[in-house]
């Protein structure tokens, strides 16, 4: 009786009296699709020195359970992945464990953003947490950085590669002033990041949430590895990404950078009363400015930018003399906050704006609403009279839809003397059911120059669906004669570009010698604008067969066949003769040229320190200089040798050749080898050497398809001249002493010279033609 009345009483006791429940484990668990992670708090500092043994690494949030994303998904990662996250009020901290079998991690001591050849995490931050656009921040095993931004949507898939999957293209164009540190552990390396405040965009609201995905590169096996379960086979990547939940109070407090630049140059010639003589320039002196206004508000401003240019551009060849050249934006004032400014087919295209006296631009978000406005003022030199200041202003007002959709307008224009330019823009990406996604445009330009105004029109529409097993992309895009871009870049006017591709893939088992095989078929159809409206043929027609192969260890190879046809292009041949005798006969052209080329491509892993990619094209393909068929073969190859963990050696090998298919003479051949070396002595300091060897060849040319008569350029008066023969050499050489220890604040030491001949037939030695000394100091003072 006594026990069984005492026995509810003692019970009780010992319940009152027990030990609290352990906290929830901070271990979220991608695998689990545990992707809401709620980071702690900490009023905490920790040294950024790639060891993660402090006091707060031990209470972050653990993000583990990684699987594998590319080249296929859904396969449990075959390596452990750990990432740590915990945020003190003025920066959010990640710390990395990777895990890798002895000798496997890829490690070198490189320059910014060129880690693209070791093991690296990649984490995109959509601070603004619509899905639509992050910020990237990459590390190799040492800490070594790689940063960039990207824009769901983007990515449209290489001639030969088909359709495009999984994330997309990150654009390594911003630089954040971020701390990381990491190193070579016995069980695969440890990296220890801290990203402040001040140098992020986010939104204002005092609690919020931020997405957040992780990527780790494997070069050992060529794999990718996703912390968030994503699939590849979906048209939004970052609508897949984690959240960062319940960030509150964070401070930035004043944010302002101020960046005063120093330049300066000497550049030599030949003196026209013989030796050689340099132009001394006076030390420009120009500044850049970063305000905050807000949290996702930023100001920017700037007087004199200079260019950053540290090297020459490397050649590039032309396959098409009618399409005009991209060369990426690399002034510093214009890549930040690049991300805000893109838009479908490149109509805003900062370089364009050749040499600035004074720029601003006010880039953010305002809820779900992106703002990215600019104004410049341009160089008297470039404008159309010489004496006025082209004034440029630029706006893109982009307005978040759903999770993954987008509609944005964009305004652009440039005023110069008796020239102006406007244009007006709509577009939108609309995504549905995951897989599916539409992308539609319409432009509308004014121009007027001399008092004469013309309009004119750009549009496109496309549809696409990424699925696992089956994929299309079908688009129409066009843009009239009359259309005209001024602050923009438009490769071709006056065509309408149509292309069906559908694309198959196959996966293997794990471990199988083949991972993953697709297969597309792309029909291409190109027409003159005006034939197009009025229901005419195409003027190009191309049937690719397509074939990529991703392989055990992280080889990738492709293999293509080309049906094409051209038909035949006045307006290659404008002013264009064929001379018999003294006489002087129309050019009359071929009607159309069959082509049938072939495609291989070769991509193999980092192997003894060496990787290796080859490109070739080979085949009966369009001879443009004579309208006619050759035989042409496109070829470059590129060698990557990290002979130790501080010397990087790239070699690139490009060949362009015409060979006339009547009696096997070529009638054009380029060659460029280039070699850029480098000895990274610290993270901040390297001495970098770049030489470049570029010939020309072209033959004297001739009626080849009809008459063999010689092809002559006949100017508007009546008198004519030969076209060809052209025998061209060069060699380009860029020496170039860095130092950076952050973005901002660098010191560039550096000399180019340009060594060539005009006519090899009559000159056969090389002579320096220019050369150059510049000096370039600028210093990040941040408030």
């Amino acid at each position: 009786m006594f026990p069984s009345i005492l026995l509810p009483v003692l019970t009780a006791l010992a319940l009152t009296q027990a030990p609290p429940p352990e906290p929830r484990s901070a271990v979220y668990l991608g695998t689990e699709h545990d992707l809401r992670v709620e980071v702690p708090r900490l009023d905490a500092s920790v040294i950024v020195d790639g060891s993660l043994s402090e006091d707060a690494w031990q209470r972050a949030a653990h993000l583990q359970g990684f699987s594998e994303y590319m080249p296929d998904d859904g396969r449990a990662a075959a390596d452990d992945t750990e990432i740590l996250v915990w945020y003190s009020p003025t920066a959010i901290h990640f710390g990395i464990r990777a895990h890798a079998a002895p000798g496997t991690v890829r490690a070198t001591l490189a320059d910014r953003d060129r880690i693209g050849n070791d093991d690296y995490v990649l984490l995109y931050l959509s601070t603004f947490n619509d899905r639509q656009q992050a910020s990237v921040f990459g590390v190799n095993p040492l800490g070594v950085q790689m940063d960039g931004a990207v824009v769901e949507g983007n990515a449209q898939g290489g001639h030969f590669a088909g359709i495009a999957s999984g994330a997309p293209p990150l654009d390594l164009s911003p630089d954040f002033v971020y701390d990381s540190k990491g190193r070579v552990t016995d069980y695969g390396y440890e990296v220890e990041i801290r990203i402040p405040f001040k140098t992020l965009r986010y939104q204002s609201a005092s609690a919020q949430d931020w997405g957040i995905h992780v990527i780790r590169r494997v070069q050992s096996v060529g794999h990718d590895d996703s912390w968030a379960p994503a699939r590849n086979s979906a048209a939004s990547f970052l609508g897949q990404a984690g959240t960062l939940s319940g960030l509150h109070d964070l401070r930035r407090g004043l944010v302002m950078d101020l960046n005063p630049v120093v330049t300066a140059r000497a550049d030599g010639a030949p003196a026209s009363s013989g030796g050689w003589s340099y132009d001394k320039h006076r030390p420009e002196v120009g500044a850049n400015v970063r305000w905050g206004l807000t949290p996702n508000l930023t100001l920017n401003a700037t007087v004199n930018p200079d260019f950053s240019q540290i090297e020459a551009d490397a050649t590039t060849f032309q396959t098409d003399p009618r399409q005009a050249i991209f060369f990426a934006e690399k002034r510093p004032f214009f890549l930040d906050g690049i991300e805000f400014f893109s838009t479908p087919n490149n109509l805003v295209y900062s370089r364009d704006i050749v040499a600035p006296v004074a720029a601003a631009k006010l880039t953010g978000k305002v809820g779900r609403t992106t703002i990215a406005v600019a104004t410049a003022v341009d160089d008297a030199s470039q404008s159309t009279d010489g004496t006025t200041n082209p004034v440029f202003n630029i706006m893109r007002v982009q307005r978040n839809i759903g999770s993954a959709s987008r509609a944005a307008l964009v305004y652009t224009d440039r005023l110069d003397a008796d020239y102006d330019n406007h244009v007006i823009d709509a577009d939108a990406r609309i995504v549905w059911k995951k897989i599916y996604s539409a992308d539609l445009q319409a432009a509308l330009s004014r121009t007027t120059r001399a008092g004469v105004t013309t309009t004119g029109a750009l549009w496109q529409a496309g549809v696409n669906r990424v699925g696992r097993r089956y994929g299309l992309r079908y688009s129409l895009v066009g843009n009239a004669p009359e259309f005209n871009a001024a602050a923009g870049f438009i490769s071709r006017h006056g065509i309408v570009n149509g292309s069906v591709v559908n694309q198959w893939s196959f996966y293997g088992k794990p471990g199988a010698f083949v991972e993953k095989f697709t297969q597309d078929v792309q029909l291409l159809g190109t027409w003159r604008y005006d034939d197009f409206l009025n229901g005419r043929g195409a003027l190009e027609r191309k049937l690719h067969i397509d074939s990529n192969f991703s392989l055990h260890g992280g080889w990738q190879t492709g293999a293509s066949v080309l049906f094409e046809r051209y038909d035949y292009d006045p307006s290659l041949f404008t002013g264009v003769s064929v001379l018999g005798g003294d006489t002087l006969q129309p050019f009359v052209a071929t009607p159309r040229l069959p082509n049938l080329d072939y495609v291989l491509s070769v991509n193999t892993p980092r192997l003894y320190g060496v990787t290796t990619s080859v490109f070739v094209i080979w085949g009966k393909d369009e001879n443009f200089f004579e309208w006619a068929n050759a035989n042409i073969v496109y070829g470059t190859l590129s060698v990557q040798w990290r002979p130790s963990e501080r010397v990087r050696v790239d070699f690139d090998q490009n060949l362009q050749s015409y060979e006339r298919r009547t009696d096997h003479s070529y009638v054009g051949i380029r060659r460029v080898p280039r070699l850029r070396l480098e000895y990274q002595a610290t993270r901040s300091i390297f001495v970098r050497y770049v030489g470049e060897y570029a010939t020309n060849y072209q033959d004297a040319l001739r009626d080849d398809s009809r008459t063999n008569l010689p092809l002559v350029l006949v100017a508007p008066d009546g008198t004519f001249e030969p076209m060809g023969p052209v025998r061209q050499r060069s060699f380009r050489s860029d020496w170039l002493f860095s130092y950076q220890p952050t973005p901002g604040t660098v010191l560039f030491a550096g000399y180019g010279n340009t060594l060539a001949t005009e006519n090899a037939a009559v000159q056969r030695n090389l002579r320096r033609t220019r050369d150059g000394l510049f000096l370039k100091y600028s210093y990040l003072i941040r408030m």
